[in-house]
């Protein structure tokens, strides 16, 4: 099916509130349209061939470097997302591309070691530059919009995914970090329903996903789960997950706003505050987090200190653009160092940065 007969199928089929492809807002360098996929078809396929896309499975979701093969890490976090939006949007006739789009970009700026990770590196770029944070959301948007490189079809690679407008704003509106959702008003939301039902499976699935593996990690046990939770939502973690996603739907079906009841809303904040008690914060697992500040403090100081180290990634890095030597450039420029450090670190997977610190801290064994 070419491009434009798409379209037309989703202007017949979907909701008068769903974002249509032909009415994007567009993109900040235009580009000719593609021939069978739409617009938002295209930001799916850019993301999932990103090299960002694929470092995710190796970054810590909630629980650094656990042993066992069915923990969630970052990708699984990201493909469940997914498929909860994807319901959602499906069952409300929404744009189920531009849905999936922001899904799969929404945390391609996480750091390594999850929001340990993320926490570590805002307090470093603090501690030089007291007006600069990082934050995931904004860096998933940097990551989009710089730092990964896509290769156009006359064979030259440009930096930046140049993604539409409608994926961009939902990727940078999609968290809210553990305040409750009572607790936000509706500029906080993006203009698009499909980027609110994004926003609301984001939740959805952290708070089925870490009570499943804080289960299986032996933190908690399914009879630790609030009386309240379950009597609303369900007495295990299937049914808890089908009663929030059919109370999205209804709720918000023929409406112009993503929501959920006043009870599953109260009931799902009080499973939350449930897992940050137990779970998130001070459980045995979660100590190890001490170790990130060791390993990403070191790192960030080390590069700070040694910004020449870091010659062979600032090739592959958008500065280069507009400094042929980047190395002397920030040396001179402190600011700049800290932010490109700081995307350096972010970019890595937890993996790769423990063997980092070991390769500098270590000596080679001789062959």
């Amino acid at each position: 099916m070419i491009r434009e007969e798409y379209e037309h199928l989703e202007e017949r089929l979907l909701s008068p509130l769903a974002c249509l492809s032909k009415n994007s807002v567009g993109r900040a360098i235009p580009e000719k349209k593609d021939p069978y996929r739409t617009d938002f078809q295209r930001d799916v396929d850019r993301i999932i061939y990103s090299k960002a896309f694929r470092r995710l499975q190796y970054k810590t979701q909630v629980f650094i470097a656990p042993k066992g093969d069915h923990y969630r890490n970052r990708l699984t976090h990201t493909l469940e997302v997914m498929a909860i939006a994807r319901s959602i949007s499906r069952a409300l006739r929404l744009n189920p591309d531009l849905t999936e789009a922001i899904a799969v970009g929404h945390d391609l700026g996480h750091s390594p070691f999850g929001h340990a990770g993320e926490e570590v590196l805002n307090e470093k770029v603090k501690e030089y530059f007291e007006d600069m944070q990082f934050v995931h959301t904004e860096q998933s948007l940097r990551v989009v919009d710089l730092l990964e490189k896509r290769l156009k079809s006359d064979g030259t690679e440009v930096f930046g995914l140049n993604l539409t407008h409608e994926v961009r704003e939902g990727i940078a509106k999609h968290s809210k970090g553990l305040k409750d959702l009572k607790d936000f008003s509706d500029s906080a939301l993006p203009s698009t329903l499909e980027g609110q039902v994004v926003r609301i499976s984001d939740r959805i699935a952290y708070l089925h996903h870490d009570l499943d593996d804080a289960i299986r990690a032996k933190i908690i046990k399914e009879s630790d789960v609030p009386e309240k939770v379950k009597k609303i939502l369900g007495d295990n973690n299937s049914k808890r997950l089908s009663t929030i996603i059919l109370n999205v739907i209804e709720e918000s079906r023929n409406k112009d706003k993503i929501t959920v009841s006043t009870d599953i809303e109260m009931a799902m904040d009080e499973w939350k505050n449930f897992l940050m008690e137990k779970v998130y914060i001070g459980s045995e697992p979660k100590k190890e987090e001490e170790k990130v500040k060791i390993i990403l403090g070191f790192l960030f100081d080390y590069y700070m200190n040694n910004i020449e180290k870091l010659r062979d990634y600032l090739h592959s890095h958008p500065i280069i653009i507009h400094h042929k030597d980047p190395v002397s450039y920030l040396k001179e420029d402190k600011r700049e160092r800290v932010r490109a450090i700081a995307d350096y670190i972010s970019s890595m997977t937890d993996r790769f940065a423990i063997e980092l610190v070991q390769s500098i801290m270590f000596p080679s064994p001789i062959s």
